[in-house]
């Protein structure tokens, strides 16, 4: 099992920044690809950004040019900074790491940190 464990959320103004972080423990592999998904009231869970253990990056279109994932394999911990940020990023933001084994993909979540983005 792999348990993960969010931070850094909070309140922000629009226009302000947050850093998100995933805590991992248990059996982590270092080839698990880790990513944010974020989910707002009413909506289903969408993806933020994703890294791959080689260090590629992909991004949702929406948060393009405003937020960095990264991850330190030292510390078994993903981050996610978020500039520039705006009222439509408040949402539950979870942590994911996903591993194909034997071709099935396994996916395993965090609890989630709330982040609200309101003046």
């Amino acid at each position: 099992q792999v348990q993960l464990v969010e931070s850094g959320g909070g309140l922000v103004q629009p226009g302000g920044s947050l850093r998100l972080s995933c805590a991992a423990s248990g059996n982590i592999f270092k080839t698990d690809t880790m990513g944010w998904y974020r989910q707002a009231p009413g909506k289903q869970r969408e993806l933020v950004a994703v890294v791959t253990s080689g260090g590629s990056t992909n991004y949702a279109d929406s948060v393009k040019g405003r937020v960095t994932i990264s991850r330190d394999n030292a510390k078994n911990t993903v981050y996610l900074q978020m500039n520039s940020l705006k009222p439509e990023d408040t949402a539950v933001y979870y942590c994911n790491a996903r591993r194909v084994v034997l071709g099935v993909v396994l996916n395993y979540w965090g609890q989630g940190t709330q982040v609200t983005v309101s003046s």
